[in-house]
């Protein structure tokens, strides 16, 4: 065999399974584009919330906090603002008490970001617990540890087929053909055509778009200290970035899996929705994205064997909550293709198995 372990995949589930594995035996990881983290993991908007997503998915947030603290640099305080209008009460409150905000005034929300609009928000409520993520830091330092044990991760090689060789499999790509005793399906929106062409059942992962506009600063506004803002049910949000603000109108459209770009219509909605909530107008952009955001159908991530070939591992379903989930998803992939005892607690260990679809 040429490894333990083959990662299909190089995005920051990947990356990061390879620095676990690494510490188990010899790892590959094979990578289509160019450069590590290129598709969902490189347009992230890179804030660490734990407490966003279903209970499972926070759980595994939660775990990775302890790891994300012992990095320097990782983390920065950022903050999170959300502000309502009157005809969105309902959606403000669910809010509110879903991610653990704090109710303030209008003044006190427009100290922190002037361009609110005092006549249309009429709602607000702010949190500390948001707080950035630097993804690079993250992706690297994941990619050097897994390098430093020897770990050889192959990018610009395409995946072309997968098939059972022996008591490991054969992995067929650009790059040339791969053995290895396990297959690690950490493929982000492609995770269902790899099983499909391994001969597994797919799982029914949906990938979604998200796009994204950076616009320059409002007004010549200093935003570096700028909350992250939400409109009431995640109908938009603005981040501040690099001197500019990146606008969200946080949609989700079914994609297939492709290398995605922004809608220039759901863009202009979503940037209204967000004009109507601040007094300086968006007069240009400085450029736009999308990525796929890819979901299992309960929107839990998928950690584990396959429950017919062991010997096929899913590390899928990272949605929204790839890299703030990332430290503790890798290792729970290591200790559980390891043979360790995991460190989670049981039960959320079952709610992330594969095994959970029948």
């Amino acid at each position: 065999m040429d490894a333990d372990f083959l990662i299909i995949g190089g995005g920051i589930a990947g990356v990061s399974a390879a620095a676990r594995m690494s510490e188990l035996g010899s790892v590959i990881v094979l990578e289509a584009e160019g450069a590590l983290a290129h598709h969902a993991s490189g347009r992230s908007a890179a804030l660490f919330e734990p407490r966003y997503g279903a209970p499972a998915v926070v759980g595994l947030s939660m775990a990775s906090e302890a790891y994300f603290r012992s990095v320097p640099g990782l983390l920065s305080p950022r903050g999170l603002l959300l502000v309502g209008k009157a005809d969105g009460v309902e959606d403000f409150e669910h809010d509110m008490e879903e991610m653990h905000f704090q109710r303030i005034t209008v003044e006190e929300a427009r100290r922190m970001v002037p361009i609110l609009n005092p006549d249309v928000v009429v709602m607000a409520g702010h949190a500390m617990h948001g707080e950035d993520i630097d993804t690079d830091v993250l992706v690297q330092g994941f990619a050097r540890e897994a390098r430093g044990r020897g770990a050889r991760i192959v990018t610009g090689t395409k995946v072309t087929a997968i098939a059972k060789a022996g008591a490991g499999w054969r992995v067929d790509s650009a790059a040339g053909s791969f053995t290895a005793r396990i297959v690690v399906n950490a493929a982000g929106a492609w995770v269902d055509q790899v099983a499909t062409m391994a001969g597994v059942r797919p799982l029914g992962f949906t990938p979604y778009r998200r796009s994204m506009a950076r616009i320059p600063a409002p007004g010549g506004h200093d935003v570096s200290k700028w909350p992250m803002m939400f409109g009431p049910g995640e109908s938009w949000y603005a981040k501040p970035d690099a001197g500019a603000l990146i606008v969200s109108p946080a949609e989700e459209h079914l994609m297939e899996p492709h290398d995605a770009w922004a809608d220039d219509m759901v863009l202009a909605e979503g940037l209204a929705r967000y004009e109507e909530m601040v007094t300086e107008p968006v007069t240009r952009l400085i450029s736009n994205w999308a990525g796929l955001r890819t979901f299992a159908p309960d929107r839990v991530l998928v950690i584990g064997p396959d429950a017919r070939d062991p010997s096929f591992f899913w590390l899928a379903g990272q949605g929204g909550y790839g890299f703030q989930t990332s430290a503790a998803a890798s290792r729970l992939a290591a200790d559980l293709i390891g043979g360790r005892a995991p460190e989670l607690e049981a039960g959320l260990v079952a709610r992330l198995a594969p095994a959970r679809f029948g």
